[in-house]
């Protein structure tokens, strides 16, 4: 292949949008999703949230979820000093209400379309992150609809 065509191939390829562009962001916000929804459902729970309950939760070790609290609090998603609960801040609480929210729905969706529930739970997590706006509201209109003709 010349020189040429390759220099046009490359030009053609930066003009097409990158399609997987959305998923690396996705894939970025994914821990810290599941992080803040999993701290929202521990303090609704317990009244307030341990690095050892997120631990526990997340198999993982402290080490971990300390490290992980570090980038939250440094996205200004939660607040914690040694030895004291993790609490969310406004954002937090906003990001993990809309996840709960999208988890919910690809979940009920899921078992709508006669997905088993274990199934469901488990394909749950990691669609949640990936669905788009759209997609999840045509979700949400699906489930609507087969809830107002009974099936």
């Amino acid at each position: 292949m010349s020189l040429e065509r390759i220099r046009e191939n490359m030009s053609t390829a930066r003009r097409k949008p990158n399609q997987h562009k959305r998923t690396r962001q996705d894939h970025a916000t994914e821990l810290a999703e599941d992080y803040v929804e999993a701290i929202a459902a521990i303090i609704d729970r317990c009244g307030q949230c341990r690095a050892v309950d997120l631990a526990r939760q997340f198999e993982v070790s402290h080490v971990t979820v300390n490290r992980t609290i570090g980038r939250l609090q440094r996205d200004g998603l939660v607040t914690s000093q040694p030895y004291a609960p993790v609490e969310l801040t406004d954002k937090g609480r906003r990001i993990a209400r809309d996840s709960q929210r999208r988890h919910e729905t690809v979940h009920e969706f899921l078992l709508t379309l006669g997905v088993s529930e274990r199934t469901a739970t488990i394909d749950t997590e990691g669609i949640e992150h990936h669905v788009s706006p759209e997609t999840l509201s045509k979700m949400q209109e699906y489930i609507d609809a087969c809830r107002s003709t009974g099936r």
